[in-house]
């Protein structure tokens, strides 16, 4: 009893709701049948009540106003979904989930199969997601430690956007370890709470460590896709040459297709070797779609255990006065007041169904819509490099800032103009890695551009020199100018005294020919004036054709920025590998 109680509880408690409807309806027919015989008694005299009415039509009307209500009140409560134990429903898992372990160590860059290895698996992990046709897949990467590219999903466009990224240079640690790819991929599948799934390695050797892993898989099921020839091939180095041992000679990977075969074997799966058509994917989605074996012991994990409701058996009580009211004609009444109460509509997105905001974000991001994909990125670094691909460059820096991403926060400093600022995120960068040949080439673009700044403002000044001199050369001309005026004017007075004085007569003659020479010297001044005007607006223009051109070239310079969407990975795997060690 104490279970029963304690256990007992409504599953649609806001059914109840609907006896509100109820009171209000009961009150309402209560007032119109005493409203009834309250109205003979106002017209009739008490002593004739008796043999108008009949009490016997009264009290049925009266058992049958509380029969109908407890009747309603049954109906409520059996919407209300009452229960008090469980019951075990079952629940389906797809099987069919698919984890891509994908070997970027050195020896995948080796050029056995044309145009590579590691890029030959590329092309068949493209392939095969085009032709898998449903469950859910993942990717992820390994050479000395793995990392996950993206986690389980439906979205096949994901996956391949990332394909073209994988190098052997975004891993932070060489080695080719296959133990970490697998340990990876069971937690993968760990993760998402499913007991049984494939494994794909993709790969071109392995050791007899990933062989005795293999045997404690479970109900893990691991495939192989071998990548290379027998003969194998050197391993050629961007620099130029070929890599080399620790005693001088050549390496030449050669594919160990007698460990892959047996690495598959123990994982009871298949193993193929790579081939030029589609047979290898061909033999490897028949693996993939046949379904895996259930063990006894898995049965339990099938089940769900879940609220069972009660509410139905209350009908059996509803039904005999159903069935009464039918023929009456009421039942029709009753299906009207059993029907469910209208709901409300609400939008649905159906995006949200499916996808996740960072799905949905990639998307966005792989159709070049940046600015959208940046509002529905979850994940920071994305964000902030969606940010930057929408050239939103004052929230990217501002972002990856606060995620200690120096190399990407020099990038949108230099794309903003803030040259200093960037030069310093880039030798913060370098300081982290100092292999980071990016970072380093950057930098040195970038100090470039500073140099550039600099000699455009050394040479301003001495332009603005010459300006100042050129004006100080007028002023002074101008003055001597009208020095000499003042002179002459000051001369005026002093020669109509004299000839007042009744000097010689000619001396009037001479100052009007004096006269006469500053009237035509002055148009020539004037026209040097225009002149000296034009040469200043010229070198105005001059000057504004090189302050565009200098921002022209800065841009150019900025533009050489390599932006490649591997950098990402790179980082994030480095970020990843810290915190492992």
């Amino acid at each position: 009893m104490t279970t029963f109680l304690a256990n007992f509880h409504f599953l649609k408690p806001y059914a109840f709701f609907a006896l509100l409807l109820l009171i209000y309806l009961m009150v309402k027919n209560y007032r119109q049948q005493a409203g009834s015989t309250t109205h003979w008694s106002k017209i009739c005299d008490r002593e004739l009540l008796p043999y108008l009415l009949e009490n016997g039509s009264v009290k049925n009307s009266r058992f049958a106003f509380w029969l109908s209500s407890f009747i309603a009140f049954l109906a409520i409560f059996a919407l209300a979904s009452p229960t008090w134990q469980r019951s075990p429903a079952p629940a389906f898992r797809n099987d069919s989930s698919l984890v891509i372990a994908l070997n970027l160590s050195e020896s995948m860059n080796a050029q056995d199969v044309k145009p590579s290895r590691l890029i030959r698996a590329r092309y068949k992990i493209s392939d095969l997601l085009a032709q898998r046709k449903d469950g859910q897949t993942a990717l992820l990467v390994y050479s000395g430690a793995a990392f996950t590219v993206t986690p389980l999903t439906n979205d096949i466009q994901t996956i391949n956007s990332q394909l073209e990224a994988l190098t052997t240079d975004i891993m932070p640690s060489s080695g080719n370890n296959p133990v970490t790819g697998l340990q990876k991929s069971v937690e993968l599948l760990k993760q998402a709470g499913l007991p049984k799934g494939h494994i794909l390695l993709i790969a071109d050797g392995a050791d007899v460590e990933a062989i005795t892993f293999a045997k404690k898989l479970g109900g893990y099921q691991l495939s192989v896709l071998g990548v290379g020839t027998n003969d194998g091939a050197p391993i050629a180095l961007p620099e130029g040459g070929f890599a080399k041992d620790e005693s001088g000679q050549i390496l030449i990977p050669k594919l160990q297709s007698a460990e892959l075969s047996e690495l598959a074997k123990v994982g009871n799966g298949h193993f193929q070797l790579m081939t030029d058509d589609d047979t290898d994917i061909q033999h490897l989605l028949k693996t993939f779609d046949t379904p895996l074996t259930q063990s006894p012991t898995d049965k339990t994990n099938l089940f769900l255990e879940q609220w069972e409701d009660n509410g139905y058996w209350l009908i059996l009580l509803i039904l005999p006065w159903a069935a009464w009211q039918f023929r009456k004609g009421a039942f029709y009444l009753a299906i009207l007041f059993f029907l469910p109460l209208p709901k409300n509509s609400y939008a649905l997105d159906l995006q949200n169904l499916w996808k996740t905001p960072d799905q949905q974000a990639q998307r966005a991001y792989d159709k070049k819509d940046y600015s959208k994909a940046a509002e529905k990125f979850e994940n920071p670094e994305w964000k902030a490099a969606a940010n930057y691909q929408a050239q939103n460059y004052d929230k990217a820096a501002e972002q990856f800032q606060q995620l200690s991403k120096f190399y990407n926060l020099g990038n949108a400093l230099a794309k903003k103009g803030q040259l200093q600022e960037a030069l310093a995120a880039y030798e913060q960068a370098i300081k982290e890695n100092p292999f980071d040949k990016d970072a380093k080439a950057n930098k040195e673009i970038v100090e470039k551009a500073l140099e550039k700044q600099k000699q455009q403002q050394e040479n301003k000044p001495q332009d603005s020199q010459k300006s100042d001199s050129q004006k100080n050369e007028k002023s002074d001309n101008d003055s001597q100018k009208k020095g000499g005026e003042n002179k002459e004017s000051e001369s005026k007075p002093e020669q109509k005294e004299e000839h007042k004085t009744g000097e010689n007569p000619d001396k009037k003659e001479d100052s009007k020919k004096e006269e006469q020479a500053k009237k035509e010297s002055e148009p020539q001044k004037s026209d040097e004036s225009k002149e000296k005007s034009k040469n200043e607006q010229k070198k105005e223009v001059e000057a504004q054709k090189l302050t565009t051109e200098q921002q022209q070239a800065n841009e150019q310079w900025l533009k050489r920025i390599p932006d490649d969407p591997a950098t990402l990975l790179k980082r994030k795997f480095k970020y990843q590998y810290s915190q492992q060690q």
